[in-house]
């Protein structure tokens, strides 16, 4: 009697492991975040016999599955319209499951869960867009700068950053001399930058970053915009050359006259000469 219950003991467990599980879990569940697109990545590519799903919830709130990452080949689950509190923490498990259509048995699928994600904090902030103005007594640079669009929408309308950050987000513009390493840095609460102690008539160059200081060190700073370059104006032509230059130049030029002037005076007075002695009458013999 005691063998039979050891056997059906045995024969429980394996029939446990079975159905928990016959299909490998997910590996490497990870976050990807860029302006609040937000899309939860995983491994391995799945074979025939099974698919995920993925189940995810606000921390403390019920869970809930995500209806484009339901029974699926693909190993990736964008979230971004899911998750509308920024402010929010969210967990989400990849759960592996038979593949759709297909009846399964199975109670409790094999999951991995993530790590906690918060969008406020954890998204990173992509590069800004701006544009530079020069004003005409060439004393003043600004910087406009545009906030870049999220991937979330209220009312209809597609978020910005500032509209999530509101009066946190800032911007810092780094500016150098052209083709020189040395740099500055400023950083103002709104979105046009005036510069005033820029050399007049140089070239500089910009770069533009969003700035959150209420956010983690680690993800206070977004991503460098592309690099834009002001016009140097055309430089006087004493400024071009040096005084040596000109120097050099300038007697060359009186050279050249001068010794078009000898031969100008040569070819006359052999000219003349020559007339001269063409003129006198011969004498009677």
């Amino acid at each position: 009697m005691d063998a039979v219950k050891a056997a059906l003991f045995l024969l429980f467990l394996c029939s446990s492991h079975l159905a928990s599980g016959s299909h490998p879990k997910a590996q490497n569940v990870t976050w990807n975040s860029i302006n609040f697109k937000t899309i939860l990545t995983w491994e391995p590519k799945p074979s025939p016999d099974y698919s995920y799903t993925v189940e995810f919830s606000a921390v403390g709130q019920n869970r809930q599955k995500n209806p484009h990452c339901f029974r699926s080949s693909a190993t990736t689950c964008d979230l971004s319209s899911s998750m509308n509190n920024v402010n929010a923490c969210y967990t989400a498990d990849v759960l592996s499951e038979d593949p759709l259509g297909v009846i399964s048995d199975i109670i409790e699928p094999p999951y991995t869960t993530s790590p906690r994600f918060c969008p406020y904090k954890d998204t990173d902030i992509g590069k800004p867009d701006f544009k530079l103005e020069v004003s005409a007594d060439k004393k003043i640079t600004t910087v406009y700068v545009t906030d870049p669009p999220t991937a979330l929408f209220k009312d209809g309308r597609q978020l910005t950053i500032r509209d999530i950050f509101t009066d946190q987000l800032q911007y810092r513009v780094t500016y150098r001399r052209n083709k020189s390493t040395g740099k500055k840095v400023k950083t103002e609460p709104h979105n046009v930058i005036e510069l005033k102690d820029l050399d007049k008539g140089e070239s500089y160059c910009f770069n533009v970053q969003a700035y959150i200081p209420s956010r983690p060190a680690s993800k206070q700073l977004g991503e460098l915009s592309r690099t834009q370059c002001t016009e140097r104006d055309k430089e006087p032509f004493f400024e071009m050359y040096s005084v040596g230059v000109i120097a050099a130049a300038i007697f060359l030029i009186l050279l050249l006259i001068g010794i078009i002037i000898a031969i100008t005076v040569v070819c006359c007075k052999r000219y003349n000469k020559k007339s001269g002695k063409e003129a006198v009458p011969l004498r009677d013999v």
